[in-house]
Order: C-alpha cells, then sequence, then structure tokens
C-alpha cells in the first residue's frame, strides 16, 4: 500500500545562495525521490520573514533569524513524495552542523548554527502553512514521472 503524498517547503538560505551551492543542496532531495513541484528565487520582505519566523518571536535569536533571511536572496522550493517533510529534514541533518550526521547537508555544508544552510518544514502543519506563504497555489505543479510508479509504491 503506498502512502500518501506530502508536500514541504525548502529554503536555501543567503548563505547556500552566496556560497554558489544552492542548486547542488536542491538536487540532494531530488536524489532521494522526492518531486520539486515549485522553484522561484526570492528577496524576503521583513513581513514575510516575521510571518515565516512567527512562531519564534518571543525567543532571542528571533531578530537575528529575520535580519539574516532578508538579507539576501534565498531559493524556494517546494517538494513532493511520500514522507517528504521527514525526507526533506532527515537529508538536511539536526539545525547544529557539528551535531549533524555525516553525508547530511549540513554536515557536509554547514558552518554554524547561524549559517546553516537549508530550511525544512518541521511538520505537515507548518509545511501547509510555510508553503501558503511563499507560494500562489498557482505557481505549483502537479505532474508525474515515468519513475514515481516503482518509486513510489
Amino acid at each position: 500500500m503506498s502512502e500518501p503524498l506530502e508536500r514541504t517547503l525548502v529554503l536555501i538560505k543567503p548563505d547556500g545562495l552566496q556560497r554558489g551551492i544552492a542548486l547542488e543542496l536542491l538536487s540532494q532531495f531530488e536524489r532521494r525521490g522526492l518531486r520539486l513541484v515549485g522553484l522561484k528565487l526570492v528577496w524576503p520582505s521583513q513581513t514575510l520573514a516575521e510571518q515565516h519566523y512567527a512562531e519564534h518571536r518571543d525567543k532571542a535569536f528571533y531578530p537575528g533569524l529575520v535580519s539574516f533571511i532578508t538579507s539576501q536572496p534565498v531559493v524556494a522550493a517546494v517538494f513532493e513524495g511520500p514522507r517528504a517533510i521527514e525526507v526533506v529534514r532527515t537529508t538536511m541533518g539536526v539545525t547544529r552542523p557539528h551535531e549533524a550526521a555525516p553525508g547530511t547537508l549540513r554536515a557536509d555544508y554547514g558552518i554554524t548554527v547561524d549559517f546553516n544552510l537549508a530550511h525544512g518544514s518541521a511538520n505537515a502543519g507548518d509545511a501547509k502553512r510555510e508553503v501558503a506563504l511563499w507560494f500562489r497555489p498557482d505557481e505549483l505543479l502537479s505532474y508525474s514521472r515515468a519513475i514515481d510508479s516503482w518509486l513510489w509504491r
């Protein structure tokens, strides 16, 4: 029996874009079998950043998060697949690069907790909210690939 498909947001943060590895990082999610259904380059506004990080508003690191994500463009992507949220988060690794498992994006490419390259939605509720913040419905495409029929069984 196949699992239901999920959609999740991935952001390649300014450090990934500035280092010239954004597409390399995104390709890791495709290699894991996820289907790219939305992609764009965005310079986040203050308002978008504040909405995106709203759950952290009362934390000491919140101003730094907002300042960093608005400092340069980011690559916003939506991936789809069975357990997409978990696949993305596992592929990224834990937030602190020095604690991330070898082979994860953050272990292999991350520098510090402040420069950890990527954001992925934490759960289904966050994914739905975040995808809607960054993408209009008409910016997300549904399509199939020949490989999906046997990858997603």
